[in-house]
């Protein structure tokens, strides 16, 4: 069993740091590009992920403007000890509604229930709540009450509803990350490391498999939903 906590501020430090651990060691399942550990960008995604989560998780103080809620889930025989963590982002305008931004759970504590207590903990706050996953996991989130409802990019979209709200999303922008010193660093290393052909194939073998997924998703979302579903993704919520 796991205990369940919400918070609305920043986590403490203990906290934010397992939930950023958990990031680095699941970056496979958080990333949209599921980059595999056998690729050498893997330690790219790491950092970048792993910041991007960091960011959300200081947002939490209000100082950007952008409303972002955490659930926690502890070892209830070790409450210091976090086995799982969800980020979601309550979407502007739409007190029902929100999108989950990151969800992980330790792989010692799968298969018995901490995402769907998390996740329903969540729905309880915000009954409106939307997802995106890769195929292979929507028959575990309708097993919680998601719908598909469209696809984006590599992933399917669900929704508690059958469809998604049509007001705004507020995100960071973490697209500087990508350009930031500590990522041309981290690149110039892993060049040095594995040399610029490696590098090379290991972006075609990222995008390759990126356009790989992007077609399962869409044939699957077309079989499910039809045509219409698969060019207006979802309607899921618009972004800031």
């Amino acid at each position: 069993m796991s205990t369940i906590t919400l918070f609305e501020t920043p986590p403490p430090e203990p906290i934010k740091s397992q939930i950023l651990q958990m990031v680095v060691d699941y970056v496979t399942d958080i990333s949209m590009v599921a980059i595999a550990p056998s690729n050498p960008l893997y330690n790219l995604y790491q950092y970048g992920i792993g910041y991007e989560v960091h960011l959300y998780l200081d947002a939490m103080d209000g100082s950007k403007g952008i409303p972002v809620e955490l659930i926690v889930a502890s070892d209830a025989q070790d409450p210091s000890a976090v086995v799982g963590f969800l980020l979601y982002l309550p979407v502007k305008d739409d007190p029902e509604a929100c999108a989950v931004a990151y969800m992980a759970v330790q792989a010692s504590h799968r298969r018995r229930g901490v995402a769907r207590a998390m996740l329903q903990e969540m729905v309880g706050r915000y009954p409106h709540a939307e997802l995106a996953c890769f195929v292979a996991k929507v028959p575990h989130f309708e097993s919680m009450g998601f719908q598909v409802v469209g696809v984006r990019g590599p992933q399917v979209l669900m929704n508690t509803r059958d469809h998604g709200t049509d007001s705004l999303l507020a995100v960071l922008d973490v697209a500087p990350i990508y350009k930031s010193v500590e990522v041309r660093q981290i690149h110039t290393y892993l060049l040095q490391q594995h040399g610029k052909k490696a590098m090379m194939d290991a972006e075609k073998q990222r995008d390759r498999h990126l356009d790989q997924m992007t077609r399962h998703a869409k044939a699957f979302v077309l079989e499910r939903l039809g045509e219409a579903s698969v060019h207006n993704n979802g309607r899921g919520p618009r972004m800031l």
